[in-house]
C-alpha cells in the first residue's frame, strides 16, 4: 500500500508519468494495479489503508478485500471473457496487473486472523454523513470555481459539474472534459486536494478507533480506594488514579487495576498499576489484550523504576521522561548557603505580613470551601482545568477529604494563594493543585511549600511530592563542564521551548529544595506509536485541544464525557 501511494504520488508530481497512467486508465488498452492511479485522492486513501492496516484494523481488512476483490474480478472477466482480438489481451502489462492485485488479494486472505482490531459501530454512520455533506461542500465550492475561471465559452453547468467531479477523482480526467472546460491548473489542484481532504474525513470517520465505553464507576472508586489504603505507600502517584474521567481493568484475583483513559486511539495508563504488586501482571495482561482487540496503542506516563520494569516484562519498551522531586521532612533545612536564595525569598514574604493556614480538606466548613474552589476557578490559567498523571481534577469533593489544603493570605486577612496536596499513603502528601493571586508578590508559594513541610509532623507526614520535571537530567547534565555537543544541543532545544513551556522553569523551581529526585518513564509498544502518544498526552493533559467529529451516530452505550458533576 505503501509503495502504490508512493507511485501515485509520482504521478501526481510529474507529468509524463501521470500521462502514462491516465493512458492506462482511460483509453481502453491496458488496466494499472488495484489503487494505482494518478490523483491525490488514491495516495490518501493508500496510505490511510496502509496505517489502518498496520494497526490490524479489521474494517480495513474487510475494506481492502472487498475493493481489490472487485479489482480482481473486473480484470479476470476482461482478460477471460473479452474478444481474443479485444485490446484487453494483447498487453502483456494487463496480465502484471491482474497478478500483482491477484497476490495482495491473497495475502489479505492468508493473513486475515491478524486483522482483529474492532471498530465503533457507529462509524459507518457517520462516515456517510461526513462523506455526503463533505463531497456536496467540494463540489458545490469546485463547480464554482470552475465556473468563475473557465475561458470556454458555451459549457453548460452540467459540463462543468460533471469536469468537477472528474477532476476530483484524478488530475487528469477524459480528453472530452477537457474540450469543453479550460481553467487554470491551481483550480485543478484546487478541486484535487478538496477531493482528498474529503477522502480523509471519510476515512477517519469509518476507521476511528473506539473510545472507552465508560469512566469510573462508584464501585471501581471505592475497590481503588481500598488497594491504596493497602498498598498507598508505594507510588506518589496513586492517588491521581482516583480521577473519574479514567477506567479502571482489574486483575482477575481483584488485587490489582490498570487505570487509564483512551484518547486519539491511545490507552493511555498513568503512573504504576494500583494494588499488590504481585497481582499487577494479571491487570497488565487485560490492559494490554483490550488494547489489541480495540486497535488502541498502549502507553503509560510517568511509571516509576519499579512499575517500569514490569511494563517492560510485558514487552513495552520504556524511556526515561524526567524526575518527580521529592522532600524528606527529616532531612529539609533553611539553613546552609545552598538554601540562602530559599530562605532569603520566605523571610521577604513573611516580612511582608503574609500567613500560612494548613488543614485536611475535611476540616474546612462547607462555605469556606465553596470559596476555596472559586478561588482557583478565577486564578486558573485560562478555561481548561490542565493535568491527568498527576492532577486529581476536581476540587472540594467529598471523598477527598484526606487531602490537605495550604491557604496563604496577605496582611489584610485576603487569600492571595493556595495548594492543594492529595495523600501518599498514610504518611505522604503529593502537589495536586497549586494556584495564586497574580498580583500577590514573589516567593509566595516557595513560602507555602516550606510552612507546609514545618507542619508535617503534625499531620504525620514524612515526605511531600512536588512537581514533576520533564528532562531534568538534560538541564543538570548538559550545564555542568565536559558536556558533550549532542548533550548541549539537546539542553539548548528544551531551553528555546522553554519560552512558552514551563519545562525548565519547573526544574529550577523544584531544585531550589534540594529534593531527592526520582525517576520517572513512559512505557510503549512501538517507536512509531510515539508521536500519536505525544498528541494524546498533551489532550489528556489539557495543553492540546483537539477539535472532535459530532457523537451524533455514536452509539448510545459510549460515553462521551465524565459524569456531571465529578470532574471541575
Amino acid at each position: 500500500m505503501r509503495l502504490v501511494a508512493a507511485l501515485n504520488l509520482v504521478a501526481v508530481l510529474s507529468v509524463p508519468f501521470r500521462s502514462q497512467v491516465r493512458i492506462h486508465n482511460a483509453d481502453g488498452r491496458y488496466f494499472t494495479p488495484y489503487l494505482a492511479t494518478a490523483g491525490l485522492v488514491s495516495v490518501v486513501l493508500s496510505l490511510f489503508l496502509a496505517l489502518v492496516m498496520r494497526r490490524r484494523k479489521r474494517a480495513a481488512w474487510i475494506f481492502n478485500v472487498g475493493l481489490a476483490g472487485l479489482t480482481l474480478v473486473s480484470m479476470i472477466v476482461l482478460l477471460a471473457l473479452s474478444d481474443p482480438d479485444a485490446s484487453y489481451r494483447r498487453h502483456p502489462f494487463n496480465y502484471l496487473s491482474a497478478g500483482l492485485t491477484a497476490l495482495f488479494v491473497l495475502m489479505l486472505l492468508v493473513g486475515r486472523k491478524e486483522f482483529v482490531a474492532k471498530g465503533d459501530r457507529s462509524n459507518i454512520a457517520l462516515a456517510v454523513g461526513v462523506g455526503v455533506g463533505s463531497a456536496a461542500f467540494s463540489v458545490a465550492l469546485g463547480t464554482a470555481l470552475v465556473t468563475w475561471t473557465n475561458t470556454v465559452a458555451g459549457s453548460a453547468l452540467r459540463d462543468r459539474l460533471g469536469y468537477t467531479i472528474a477532476r476530483m477523482v484524478t488530475l487528469e480526467p477524459p480528453e472530452r472534459a477537457q474540450e469543453l472546460i479550460a481553467v487554470p491548473r491551481i483550480v485543478d489542484v484546487t478541486i484535487n486536494v478538496l477531493s482528498a481532504l474529503t477522502l480523509m474525513l471519510v476515512l477517519y470517520s469509518c476507521f476511528r478507533a473506539p473510545r472507552s465505553s465508560e469512566w469510573l464507576s462508584g464501585e471501581d472508586e471505592q475497590r481503588l480506594r481500598s488497594l491504596l489504603a493497602k498498598h498507598g505507600e508505594r507510588d506518589s502517584l496513586g492517588y491521581f488514579a482516583l480521577r473519574r474521567d479514567k477506567t479502571a481493568i482489574w486483575s482477575a484475583s481483584g488485587k490489582a487495576a490498570v487505570v487509564y483513559r483512551v484518547v486519539g486511539g491511545v490507552t493511555l495508563a498513568s503512573g504504576d498499576p494500583i494494588g499488590d504488586p504481585e497481582a499487577w501482571p494479571g491487570a497488565i495482561e487485560p490492559w494490554l489484550e483490550e488494547a489489541r482487540e480495540h486497535g488502541w496503542a498502549p502507553a503509560v506516563m510517568g511509571a516509576s523504576e519499579e512499575g517500569g520494569a514490569v511494563y517492560a516484562r510485558h514487552g513495552l519498551n520504556a524511556l526515561e521522561l524526567g524526575d518527580e522531586a521529592i522532600v524528606e521532612r527529616d532531612e529539609f533545612t533553611l539553613e546552609g548557603r545552598a538554601m540562602r536564595g530559599l530562605r532569603q525569598a520566605c523571610n521577604r514574604v513573611q516580612r511582608a505580613g503574609y500567613t500560612v493556614r494548613v488543614h485536611r480538606h475535611q476540616d474546612i466548613p462547607d462555605a469556606e470551601m465553596a470559596e476555596l474552589v472559586d478561588k482557583a476557578d478565577q486564578w486558573r490559567d485560562g478555561a481548561t482545568e490542565r493535568g491527568f498523571s498527576m492532577a486529581l481534577g476536581r476540587l472540594g469533593d467529598a471523598e477527598d477529604g484526606r487531602c490537605v489544603m495550604v491557604e496563604c493570605h496577605d496582611a489584610d486577612g485576603s487569600l492571595a494563594a493556595l495548594l492543594s496536596f492529595v495523600p501518599w499513603g498514610d504518611s505522604g502528601l503529593s502537589l495536586d493543585l497549586m494556584r495564586r493571586n497574580r498580583s500577590a508578590d514573589n516567593g509566595l508559594l516557595e513560602f507555602m511549600v516550606t510552612e507546609v513541610l514545618a507542619a508535617a509532623a503534625e499531620l504525620g507526614i514524612e515526605r511531600v511530592s512536588l512537581n514533576f520535571a520533564m528532562f531534568r537530567s538534560v538541564f543538570e547534565r548538559g550545564s555542568r563542564l565536559g558536556a558533550g555537543p549532542v548533550l548541549r544541543l539537546w539542553r539548548s532545544i528544551l531551553t528555546f521551548f522553554s519560552r512558552w513551556w514551563q519545562i525548565e522553569s519547573l526544574y529550577r523551581a523544584n531544585a531550589k529544595y534540594r529534593p531527592i529526585w526520582e525517576p520517572r518513564y513512559i512505557l510503549f509498544a512501538s517507536s512509531s506509536d510515539l508521536p500519536r502518544i505525544a498528541l494524546a498526552s498533551a489532550r489528556a493533559e489539557g495543553f492540546v485541544n483537539a477539535p472532535r467529529l459530532p457523537d451524533l451516530f455514536r452509539s448510545r452505550h459510549t460515553a462521551s464525557a465524565p459524569p456531571t458533576g465529578q470532574q471541575r
